[in-house]
């Protein structure tokens, strides 16, 4: 009864629960792809470095709602570009940038997947908290479930589609892993766009489509993650000719 009460005065507590917790279940996923586990300590910071970046998003997409409230195609894509290069931003510099931390093209997805789930853990509990607040029970299972399944594995799916370019061009030149991160970022950002302009229209089809599509981006992401695993540094290949 006590921590009933104590939950009831203290919303965002019981939000972020409920975000954390599919939040953990994905990691688990995802942590078990990575045949050389990355250290623990790297692995929540890169969760934390998520979260963080949520409180820097949100002061730019007022800034940017405000301005282009009228131009929605716009304010999503500007909306869209904040957040991925923001999740992308600060687990780079807490993980990316470091080759003895990313030492191998899988950690490059493994890390921005991480900061995407700590960005989908805080951004989920911001999303509950109204609900839970209110009282409104089914309101927040609901919002929860549409959470879970899409804006979640939206996120995980557009920053792993970086982390996927990145460790395709893991053992090219400095110039070549840039123009490939690049291009992650911007295919990250058109998916993301249309993503949200889909499910703002409101029509049921296109809701069920773009879930649809997400869960097969997944699927997708699954299977290059396999390639990627299999991807060997040609320099080592040679010397051993």
């Amino acid at each position: 009864m006590m921590i009933l009460n104590f939950l009831q005065n203290y919303p965002f507590i019981l939000a972020f629960i409920l975000g954390l917790i599919p939040a953990l279940v994905w990691m688990w996923f995802w942590l078990k792809e990575d045949i050389h586990p990355e250290p623990a300590k790297m692995i929540t910071l890169s969760f934390i470095g998520g979260m963080v970046a949520v409180l820097f998003v949100l002061p730019f997409q007022k800034i940017i709602y405000f301005y282009f409230e009228n131009n929605e195609t716009l304010s999503f894509a500007l909306w869209a570009t904040v957040e991925e290069l923001s999740k992308f931003g600060f687990v780079y510099f807490i993980a990316l940038q470091s080759k003895k931390l990313a030492d191998e093209p899988v950690d490059d997805i493994i890390y921005l997947i991480i900061s995407a789930l700590g960005f989908v853990t805080f951004e989920n509990a911001l999303f509950l908290v109204q609900p839970i607040n209110s009282g409104n029970i089914i309101d927040t299972i609901i919002h929860g479930n549409l959470r879970f399944v899409g804006a979640s594995l939206l996120h995980i799916m557009t920053s792993a589609t970086i982390g996927i370019m990145m460790a395709l061009s893991f053992y090219k030149s400095k110039n070549k892993r840039r123009l490939y991160t690049f291009f992650g970022i911007v295919i990250a950002i058109v998916l993301h766009t249309a993503f949200n302009l889909f499910i703002i229209s409101g029509a049921p089809g296109n809701i069920f489509f773009v879930f649809w599509t997400v869960w097969v981006g997944i699927i997708i992401l699954l299977l290059l993650l396999e390639k990627v695993k299999h991807i060997k540094n040609p320099t080592f290949d040679q010397s051993l000719r």
